[in-house]
């Protein structure tokens, strides 16, 4: 196995489990994976601080986690010598034995997976979700049975790694470019992301998107435009995009014979999922939102257009680049009263920004938390959506909007 992270760690479990000799290997340190070798069974030869070809002698099968790069140098030399290359989430869909639901696409995945996990829980089946939105699979496979709904979020790095995925329906939300550092073309990203259609049994798709709309013509099965439901779903979470994840798990919902009445009622229900707009609490009449999966400006932008006619103060900024901020610029000129830059995109996007009438900056993300509760006013939102990955300050995502709550609640909630 290359990669040693959640997906690594239960690959090790189901494989050892049925008597498998399994080696791991991962450029980090040990001091940097101890939770992760805590973890390991006792049996699995690991090494870790960097790998070879060396480390393919006397291997069968090699399994790689989602963050490693599929043309690799390891995995293409793999390829090179005959040894079939795999994944955890190609492993699970090879041996699940429930209907499976996979949900794709740029933005609002998360979301919608759990969202769809809740409307089919209102059904008389078992459900059980999973894949990109954070719990690994393959480690509860054998709970599985044929009377199962699996609701899986499937990343672009996921969905290349699957040799083919036999979903019973796949959703497609929509798709703007990202991941083009792994991917190198807006085509071969749009390539990854119609694999969840083409062999699928329906195709949930949003007719408003015209790059998913022109992939109608891969659907491999029954085609569903999403975005034409009706009755519209009450969605109780803020902006039209989770309005759209509304509509696509209400068409999953109807695919599964459930009525109308009882998709309404559980979408109601809803109450969002970790660091996706998630409310973190309201104090002195300001409301404090935790955006931190926003990863890329497209994702920033669903955020910003959601809260129309309120004054926002955003906290934005993080690790990457190459990203077209054109219309992210647009709409947070339009949308926020002030802008608090933080991490290694600061300077770029207060460059960007120049036409803002109230760019700040801060060192940490501490500091700015301190700026926007000096700045917010009654009836007022104060925004963390980065627009940028988290690596440069934070360890993930979870760990950024887990540090913005605490922040949060240790200023107001003591």
């Amino acid at each position: 196995m290359v990669g040693a992270a959640r997906s690594g760690i239960a690959l090790a479990q189901h494989l050892t489990a049925r008597g498998e000799k399994v080696r791991v290997v991962d450029r980090k340190l040990a001091a940097e994976l101890q939770s992760t070798i805590e973890q390991m069974p006792p049996s699995v030869d690991l090494r870790l601080g960097g790998y070879d070809a060396r480390a393919l002698e006397g291997v069968d099968v090699v399994y790689a986690s989602p963050g490693v790069a599929w043309d690799s140098e390891l995995l293409n030399e793999a390829r090179a010598q005959g040894i079939p290359v795999s994944s955890e989430i190609d492993l699970f869909l090879k041996t699940c034995k429930g209907t499976v639901v996979g949900i794709t696409g740029t933005n609002g995945k998360t979301t919608t997976t759990a969202l769809t996990g809740v409307v089919l829980s209102s059904g008389d089946r078992p459900v059980m979700v999973g894949g990109n939105i954070g719990d690994t699979v393959l480690d509860r496979v054998d709970e599985i049975t044929p009377e199962h709904w699996v609701v899986l979020e499937l990343s672009s790095f996921q969905l290349e790694s699957v040799e083919r995925p036999r979903l019973h329906v796949g959703v497609i939300l929509n798709i703007t470019p990202d991941h083009l550092d792994r991917h190198r073309t807006l085509e071969r990203y749009v390539d990854l992301k119609a694999r969840a259609i083409e062999d699928a049994h329906y195709a949930v798709l949003n007719g408003r998107d015209q790059v998913v709309r022109a992939l109608a013509a891969r659907a491999g099965g029954e085609i569903v435009w999403f975005d034409e439901h009706q009755p519209m779903p009450p969605m109780p979470l803020p902006g039209r995009h989770n309005m759209e994840n509304a509509l696509a798990a209400a068409a999953v919902g109807r695919i599964a014979g459930l009525s109308d009445d009882a998709i309404n009622n559980a979408i109601r229900s809803f109450r969002g999922v970790e660091h996706r707009l998630e409310l973190v609490g309201e104090w002195a009449g300001v409301r404090w939102y935790n955006d931190s999966k926003a990863t890329n400006p497209d994702a920033g932008r669903v955020a910003l257009n959601a809260f129309p006619g309120a004054p926002v103060i955003l906290i934005a900024g993080g690790y990457g680049g190459g990203f077209e901020l054109r219309e992210w610029v647009a709409d947070v000129l339009a949308n926020t009263e002030a802008v608090i830059l933080i991490g290694a995109s600061a300077d770029a996007l207060a460059e960007a920004l120049r036409d803002h009438p109230q760019i700040l900056r801060a060192p940490s993300l501490e500091e700015a938390v301190s700026i926007a509760a000096g700045l917010a006013r009654q009836g007022g939102v104060v925004l963390l959506s980065p627009a940028y990955k988290s690596f440069d300050m934070f360890k993930d995502f979870e760990d950024r909007g887990n540090q913005f709550k605490e922040l949060v609640r240790q200023r107001f909630a003591a």
